[in-house]
Parts: C-alpha cells; structure tokens; sequence
C-alpha cells in the first residue's frame, strides 16, 4: 500500500513536491492570466517534540488543514521521522483578485495588495458554532495596535454563566484576546485581530471575528491601509486551473447541525453550484466525477486533478452523488 505522501505524490509534478525542512513564508507569485493555483505542497519530516500546532505555527498553516491533509497521523504525538504534509498549494478564490478575500470553509485569508503581482495568505480563527463569522463585502475602517479590549454584553453574559466574569474593558498587553493589531471592519461587530493564544488558529473558536497569528497581523498591518476591500466568502470546493488541467480542491463545509455533518445531497449541489460558477470550465472539460467523488469524501484541502480541456478522461457519466 502506498503511503500517505506518495499517493498525494502521484497527483502532483515533480516541481509540487519537495522535502522542506524550515518555514516558507507564504507570499506566492500570481499564476499567469486564466490561471488559478499557487504554492507548492511540501513535505518535512517531524521532530520529537513536534505537534500539528507547533508545525502550524512555523508554516503559517492552521491546525484543522493540517489534520484533514495528514489523516491517520498522530496531531499531539506525530513521532520523530514521521513525513508531515503541508497543504501549501491552493486555488485561488474565484472574483477580483484585490484586497482581502476570506474563505471560512478554509480557515484562510487572501491579501492581493494593490499593483503588486503576489498573494499573501494566512490562517484564520473563525466564528465558532452559534456565533458564525459573516458572508459579506465590507472594507477595513480603521486600524489600531494594541488595542483594548471591550466586551461586549453578550460575551460578559456567557463569561459570567461559566463562572469566568470579565471586566468591561481588557487593557493591551499579553492578557489582551485581540493581540496586539486589530483591523475594524464595516460590517457592525466584527474585527481582524491577533490573539493571545497560539492554539485556535484554522479553527472555529471566536465569537465571529477573525483571529491571526500575532506575526500575521503584523505583517498585514504594514500592508493593508483603511479602505481595502474585504469580500468574505464561504466556498468550500474550489475549482481553478493550472497548466492546462482542471483542479478541485474540496474542505469540509461548515455546519452548526447537531449531528455535525453535511449530507451527501447537499455536498453534490455544492460541487455542482462551484463548478457552475466556472463557466470557463463547464463547456470544455468532460469531469471525471469518479475521481471528483474521491476528492469530495476526502476533504484534504489539496488541489487535486480531475480533467483536462478537450480531453476525454476516463470517467463516469453519472453526476456525483
């Protein structure tokens, strides 16, 4: 049987895969026009004392595509030797490549900074379950370091009902949940800001605001001037091209069901709505839904080639299902 690396190998070129073993900042080169992934996906192998969190953190990756991209992998316990994958490679997100695009159902963040021809991307903290981060097109108002903190009622209501009362205003510095930047946004409520805790980063853990990584919002910060645009999007299967081939690069989408998981008939009508939106695609390709029905059950977060323009790939004529 192959291994987990090998079979990812298989669907990637020579160039995509490669043995990594310090942090690469991701800012990425655009692809050319008509062109959609970015990265490579690279390889390290764990240290000792490593977790998913640690490798996370060096890699600017957050912790649930960490796990979805290495199932079967110890998260707290990896083991010295054991090959980590790194889902760095990435379809861009369909629409203008300007500002700041977020994906929840990726947990990540685009920055496009005006006439430079780069995308920066981070992981992000979202909304947890009952306070889901917002679908919206906004623009960052205002920036501010070391902000303070003011909680609103409602979170001292729920602190309070937990036995953890909070005071109404958190002053800056290591105790402060926003870390020390925060972006406001236009949409009433909702923030871009740091954290004073390293564990929740690529996580549904905030009351609906945008958690970074501290060197992240920093980064950002000296970029990213009042008045970008912020188009937040929820787009759990993304399909782009690269070198002429047809890509589908598929997360887990978010639900607040009890049960925790989406059904079947509701991930078809994604796939099939995401590829519509591709009307580039739709008249030229012939899907090889067997291997799209693989990459839908996977959820890995990798793009993974399933057609070729003008190509008959062997396939299946049936719709996923």
């Amino acid at each position: 049987m192959l291994s987990r690396v090998s079979a990812v190998a298989r669907g990637l070129s020579v160039a995509g895969l490669c043995l990594a073993g310090q942090a690469v900042a991701l800012e990425l080169p655009l692809p050319p026009p008509g062109e959609d992934v970015v990265g490579e996906v690279r390889v390290i192998q764990a240290k000792y004392e490593d977790t998913f969190a640690d490798i996370a953190t060096a890699n600017d990756l957050g912790y649930l595509e960490m796990v979805a991209a290495n199932p079967g992998v110890d998260a707290w316990l990896p083991g010295a030797g054991t090959e980590i994958i790194l889902p760095t490679r990435y379809i861009l997100p369909q629409g203008p490549r300007e500002g700041i695009v977020i994906n929840l159902a990726e947990y990540r963040m685009y920055y496009f900074p005006k006439g430079k021809n780069v995308v920066h991307t981070y992981p992000l903290g979202i909304g947890r379950e009952g306070w889901g981060s917002p679908v919206a097109t906004t623009t960052i108002i205002g920036k501010q370091a070391n902000p303070a903190w003011y909680p609103p009622k409602s979170i001292r209501e729920e602190h309070a009902a937990d036995g953890d009362p909070l005071p109404t205003v958190v002053a800056p510095g290591p105790n402060n949940p926003l870390g020390p930047f925060k972006f406001s946004l236009g949409t009433t409520g909702y923030l871009i800001h740091g954290s004073n805790k390293k564990f929740g980063i690529g996580m549904r853990v905030s009351h609906g605001c945008f958690r970074m990584l501290n060197n992240n919002v920093l980064e950002l910060a000296k970029m990213a001037p009042v008045g970008t645009k912020v188009r937040i999007i929820n787009e759990p299967y993304k399909f782009g091209v690269s070198g002429g081939k047809i890509y589908l690069e598929a997360h887990a989408p978010l639900t607040d069901a009890p049960e925790g998981q989406v059904s079947a008939v509701d991930k078809n009508a994604a796939v099939v709505n995401a590829l519509l939106k591709r009307e580039d695609l739709v008249q030229q390709v012939q899907m090889d839904w067997d291997r799209v029905r693989e990459v839908v059950t996977a959820e890995d977060g990798l793009p993974v080639q399933i057609a070729a323009p003008h190509e008959a790939m062997a396939s299946s004529e049936t719709p996923l299902h």
